[in-house]
């Protein structure tokens, strides 16, 4: 059974005001929940249209009509749990970082998340105008990664000139990132989905770094931020595991 207060409480979890006034957000279908609840985050709510337990945390049974009713899907999936937004961790400035700058679509981001994880980049350091971790759409997209990777919003200008790693930016212009010398350690900055590097982030770059096209025509315009920081990724994994 679930009670009204609930429903209105998770249904507020849709707005980024109120997943911080509560310190809450919400996961859909079991997949995801599972990775969580896997990875030692503890449900505050847990339910479902059908009998489940996930590592001994069973769901509340409720109807599917009920379900929907919470869904921030369009069709809702058959369980949804509400967690605690972990505590933000200080910015570690070692190892591989990714840096996001003003990413807005929250399935670029959720997907970046998951790429993060495969190619074990512990740490993604966002400008504060990148859409929130906990939006619905990112925790779906992110497949349970967002509780292995940290995320920081910042100011990524004021980050990048107090760090001492070498930062590389995704350009269209630069040299082919099958040509470089990728190192273990480092920052990749990734530009926004319609305009790229901003351009005062663009003057504190120490390398400029692009994929080719190899289409005869070469019309592709140019590749979604999530792709590209997937190979990109690839290419700083391959270079310091051979």
């Amino acid at each position: 059974m679930i009670t009204k207060s609930e429903i209105k409480l998770i249904t507020g979890l849709q707005q980024k005001k109120y997943r911080d006034k509560y310190g809450l957000f919400v996961a859909e279908g079991p997949k995801v929940i599972s990775e969580l609840i896997l990875s030692g985050m503890i449900p505050e709510m847990f339910f479902a249209s059908e009998a489940l337990s996930i590592d001994g945390t069973s769901a509340v049974l409720i109807s599917p009509r009920e379900l929907q009713k919470i869904s921030m899907l369009k069709t809702a999936n058959n369980s949804l749990a509400v967690f605690k937004i972990p505590k933000t961790l200080p910015i570690q400035t070692r190892g591989l970082i990714v840096a996001l700058d003003a990413i807005r679509d929250p399935g670029n981001l959720g997907t970046i998340i998951r790429l993060c994880d495969w190619f074990g980049v512990s740490q993604l350091v966002c400008s504060q105008d990148t859409v929130d971790r906990y939006n619905p759409k990112v925790v779906q997209a992110s497949m349970g990664s967002i509780a292995r990777v940290q995320l920081n919003y910042t100011n990524l200008n004021e980050f990048i000139q107090q760090s001492e790693l070498d930062v590389f930016g995704a350009d269209m212009k630069g040299e082919t990132v099958y040509e470089c010398e990728l190192p273990s350690e480092g920052i990749l900055i990734m530009g926004n989905e319609a305009n790229g590097i901003s351009s005062t982030l663009e003057q504190l770059l120490d390398h400029r770094i692009t994929i080719p096209r190899f289409g005869d025509l070469q019309a592709t315009e140019s590749l979604n931020v999530a792709t590209a920081t997937g190979i990109l990724l690839s290419e700083f994994r391959r270079s310091t595991e051979k």
